[in-house]
């Protein structure tokens, strides 16, 4: 299983430098998932590329829209964030001994849980990863 990280997801299916990188990665993918936490970074992406203009407001809509045909389709097996996954990521976080932040130790400690490896586009979580021993692949 692959976890898809929200930076990989957003170039998928937004037009960006590393959407080609994301769209080969993706499509290679036998077992892609994500979390809610993905789909709740995945609006704030969008809604923040609305409201910066890179996006007008029916294109984000059309994003929005896709991804969630593609979950009703049940193309991402969605993971659970749990209590297990709280703690973990609390204990990485506790440790001072890598850049990891909240929502990124979230996502890590989801693919560590789920023995799934980590797919980024951001070097600091997959530095992170290495750091913690979680099995990644850092496109662009």
């Amino acid at each position: 299983m692959t976890y898809i990280d929200t930076s990989v997801l957003v170039a998928y299916y937004c037009p960006e430098p590393l959407s080609r990188p994301a769209q080969d990665a993706i499509l290679r993918v036998k077992q892609p998932a994500i979390s809610q936490l993905v789909e709740v970074e995945f609006h704030s992406a969008i809604a923040l590329k609305v409201r910066t203009g890179e996006l007008d407001a029916r294109s984000g809509q059309d994003v929005l829209a896709e991804l969630e045909s593609d979950l009703a389709k049940r193309l991402y097996r969605m993971v659970p964030i749990g209590s297990a996954e709280y703690t973990v990521a609390r204990d990485w976080l506790g440790r001072f001994s890598s850049p990891l932040r909240t929502l990124d130790a979230l996502h890590l400690a989801a693919a560590a849980g789920n023995d799934a490896v980590l797919l980024t586009a951001d070097r600091a979580l997959a530095q992170s990863a290495r750091h913690f021993k979680v099995k990644h692949r850092l496109i662009g």
